[in-house]
């Protein structure tokens, strides 16, 4: 079973804290980059260096953002697989899969069907709201974001979901014994983490429904499958897909995508129809394709703590 994985007499949650500590202290590092381009600029074009998110995200050309700000995430996944093997002493599928080997036919599947719904969603947004949107596409700055995206990306949302679906919950399960504990912990925290993004300045904290929502969602996902690799599909296309079609003024990344929103932002039905209907939905196609059973036990039960 998934969280049994990471049940061990070492893993005593003070080591959590510790490789947690160690992986946001490598992800500071992989910003590092980042400060000494925007230094350099600031200092040869004679400008303020930015002080703000909104000033940062808008201070360097977009596909030259994107690559500094993803960088973070390639040292910061390095330094997790180094804690999970040398702290932890368990192996990188222990924190992935219950199953064997990593089910990449799951991967793409998850990825396959939320980059339908996602293409989808937004051509439909655009037919019915053209006023909305403009078209933002230029072959050859496109053609950059998509190599940085299409690597880089799924770099990104592996690094998260291995640090909240896999090490965190895995963490959190050793702490307490059960398995609704680390899932509302690991939700939560996913979601306050996104606290410092732009679109809750924007949108407000209502925004944080759909973040946290989204988090429980992942979680559930994990919980119910034994393993993460759903997770992993969604989240990579969900950034991915994003990222190359639309963009805006006040989103987190700022891309040279096809289209570029310029409608002012409100809290409505893109926010809440997630959480409230789709999420629910594909939990049910999940579990039919995939036959889950006993649903409160893999979500609300004890495990077996005792080694």
């Amino acid at each position: 079973m998934f969280l049994e994985q990471g049940i061990r007499p070492q893993n005593y949650f003070l080591k959590y804290l510790v490789g947690s500590l160690i992986v946001i202290a490598a992800s500071f590092v992989g910003q590092l980059p980042m400060i000494i381009v925007l230094f350099m600029v600031a200092t040869k074009e004679n400008r303020n260096f930015p002080v703000s998110n909104e000033e940062m995200m808008h201070f360097l050309a977009p596909n030259t953002t994107l690559f500094l700000m993803l960088l973070s995430f390639v040292v910061a996944l390095g330094a997790f697989f180094l804690v999970v093997k040398m702290l932890h002493k368990q192996t990188i599928l222990s924190v992935t899969s219950a199953r064997p080997q990593v089910d990449w036919g799951r991967v793409f599947y998850a990825f396959c069907i939320w980059s339908f719904f996602g293409v989808t969603s937004t051509l439909v947004d655009w037919v019915l709201h053209p006023d909305d949107f403009v078209l933002n596409f230029e072959c050859y700055p496109f053609m950059v974001l998509f190599m940085i995206s299409l690597v880089l990306i799924p770099i990104q949302t592996t690094t998260e979901e291995y640090i909240f679906r896999g090490y965190l919950m895995q963490g959190f399960a050793n702490l307490s014994g059960n398995r609704w504990f680390p899932l509302l912990m690991t939700a939560t925290i996913f979601g306050v983490m996104h606290l410092a993004n732009p679109e809750v300045v924007k949108m407000g904290s209502s925004i944080m429904i759909y973040y946290i929502g989204t988090g429980l969602f992942l979680g559930i996902l994990t919980l119910m499958d034994e393993g993460m690799e759903l997770a992993l599909g969604f989240h990579a296309s969900n950034n991915l897909i994003g990222a190359l079609l639309v963009t805006s003024d006040w989103t987190v990344f700022q891309t040279h995508s096809i289209l570029k929103q310029v409608a002012e932002p409100s809290i409505g039905y893109d926010v809440f129809l997630p959480v409230l209907l789709i999420y629910p939905i594909l939990l049910l196609i999940f579990g039919r394709k995939y036959r889950w059973t006993n649903w409160k036990s893999k979500l609300t039960g004890s495990i077996n703590n005792k080694v």
